[in-house]
């Protein structure tokens, strides 16, 4: 019965038509006669902008010699269309979008019964279960929009003013007023550089700095790494400790300093030392110097100290790199793995779930299925980071561009729906690797990921491998959503990736 009223309603009534399009899928229907009918129905809504009326009976003419099943015309010919006029006065729009619906959900839970059963029937017990895992079911609910009239738009604006500004992940220093205000909630942010330039790391930090700061954090590996190999990871950045022998013992670690120390041209009291090593210029030094030269100079001049005490270092470029000799100790054990681990996330509680997937097996659509799977047990992450997008799974096979292009699509989506800050990686171009700073040309695959990211930052390291040798890493703004930047213009972040730490500080 019900169908035959929705069949009227797609015939008779062009509000109807207009109000459910959003919502139909003909699998909903199980008459086959009210699939072959509405099909007619949208076929003529979508070129006339209206229902057919009594044109459907001409339709169904011209379909009729086009050949249609006898048992099927009998149907139409005998049951739909007499008494259609009677039907069309009587049709109320309203309750008929109500039970529609009503009955679409109805539907959709008996078909995914009936899909779970024929598998389980076929001993297919796997993909059920994958069908299970990725059953969403679609609720339909009417769009009322945002009526700034309404005296509860002044509730809404709290929030609004108490959270769209709100940095989800803050960093300290020069790195902090960089991209703070990018890492809020609805944001959906990227990372672009070279490979193995230490765009996992970058994950890791995101990830330990969010949950340090009692955000919860769902934690995607599409492939780039097994799930042993990053547990390792977040063990030695939590000793600062690498598991590798030649990675452990005395080793040199990158620490803040001031290229007005280094030059003994300084004259402030709070200064931390008296003397420089180096007659070079400021931005010789920040541009030139060598890791040979800063050990050559650790070792000539045992009691300098580094120093960036004054209030000007903070503002202007005077920022420079310092090499201090550490011993690290033995490499790291499985008992100081152990007890690090315990100490940080299990005693207190810090909310983190990491989902490691093989390469090519993990979509986006698959992340909302986990996603809603945690949701229902209680977790939903303030915070996503995916490693990485460039291989995630297409949700179908398309031109490599255009699959791109909708994976990035996804991912906005995806820190939409969930409010949420997304955060991922992705691969620059071959031309990258020859380029000391990044353009918005690097892009790979598909540039229109440029409009789907609320902000995009390039890792850059010169291509001499001077700045990776010293531990220095310049960060710059590709693009950002409500902002003013310059390509050109970077922040200077010190790390040491073999114990596992990315950043160290960060100086302009």
């Amino acid at each position: 019965m019900i169908e035959r009223k929705i069949l009227i309603g797609l015939i008779t009534n062009t509000d109807f038509l207009k109000q459910i399009q959003d919502d139909w899928k003909q699998e909903y229907l199980e008459s086959s006669t009210a699939k072959l009918i509405s099909s007619w129905c949208w076929e003529y809504f979508k070129k006339y902008k209206k229902a057919p009326m009594r044109d459907i009976e001409l339709i169904y003419i011209k379909k009729l010699k086009k050949g249609i099943d006898e048992e099927l015309a009998d149907e139409i010919e005998n049951d739909i269309l007499p008494g259609l006029s009677q039907e069309y006065e009587e049709n109320a729009i309203t309750n008929l979008l109500d039970e529609t619906r009503q009955y679409f959900i109805e539907r959709q839970i008996i078909l995914h019964k009936e899909d779970i059963e024929s598998r389980l029937l076929k001993g297919k017990v796997e993909e059920a279960e994958e069908i299970v895992e990725k059953f969403k079911l679609k609720k339909f609910t009417e769009e009322e929009g945002l009526d700034l009239s309404n005296p509860k738009i002044l509730e809404k604006l709290d929030l609004v003013f108490n959270t769209s500004n709100q940095s989800l992940i803050e960093f300290p220093g020069a790195l902090g007023e960089f991209w703070n205000e990018q890492l809020i909630r609805g944001g959906f942010v990227a990372l672009l550089a070279p490979e193995k330039r230490g765009k996992t790391y970058w994950l890791l930090e995101f990830m330990m700095r969010a949950v340090k700061q009692n955000r919860k954090v769902a934690f995607f590996q599409a492939g780039d790494m097994t799930e042993n190999q990053f547990l390792m990871r977040i063990c030695i950045y939590l000793s600062q400790r690498s598991n590798r022998e030649k990675y452990c013992g005395e080793q040199y670690i990158p620490v803040l300093d001031c290229v007005r120390n280094q030059n003994d041209t300084c004259e402030k009291k709070i200064r931390a030392c008296n003397f420089g090593f180096t007659t070079m210029a400021d931005e010789d030094i920040r541009k030139e110097i060598t890791k040979e030269t800063l050990i050559e100079a650790f070792n000539d001049y045992p009691k300098y100290r580094n120093c960036y005490n004054c209030v000007e270092w903070l503002k202007k470029p005077l920022g420079a790199v310092w090499l201090k000799k550490v011993n690290i100790g033995e490499p790291l054990s499985l008992l100081e793995a152990k007890e690090r681990v315990n100490g940080f996330f299990v005693e207190n509680n810090r909310q983190v779930k990491i989902s490691t997937h093989a390469n090519g097996t993990l979509s986006v659509s698959k992340i909302d299925t986990i996603l809603e799977n945690w949701k229902r047990k209680g977790f939903e992450p303030d915070i996503i980071l995916i490693d990485y997008v460039d291989i995630l799974e297409a949700e179908r096979k398309m031109e490599v561009r255009h699959q791109e292009n909708n994976k990035w699509k996804a991912l906005r989506r995806l820190s939409q729906e969930k409010d949420c800050l997304v955060i991922t990686v992705t691969q620059a171009d071959a031309d990258s690797y020859e380029k000391d700073i990044l353009s918005l040309k690097n892009f790979s695959e598909d540039k229109r990921k440029y409009g789907h990211v609320t902000a995009m930052f390039g890792l850059n390291q010169d291509k001499k491998g001077r700045e990776k040798q010293i531990g220095v890493m310049r960060i710059n703004q590709l693009t950002a959503r409500e902002d003013d930047f310059v390509v050109s213009n970077t922040i200077k972040v010190l790390q040491k990736l073999q114990i596992g730490r990315p950043f160290l500080g960060s100086y302009y």
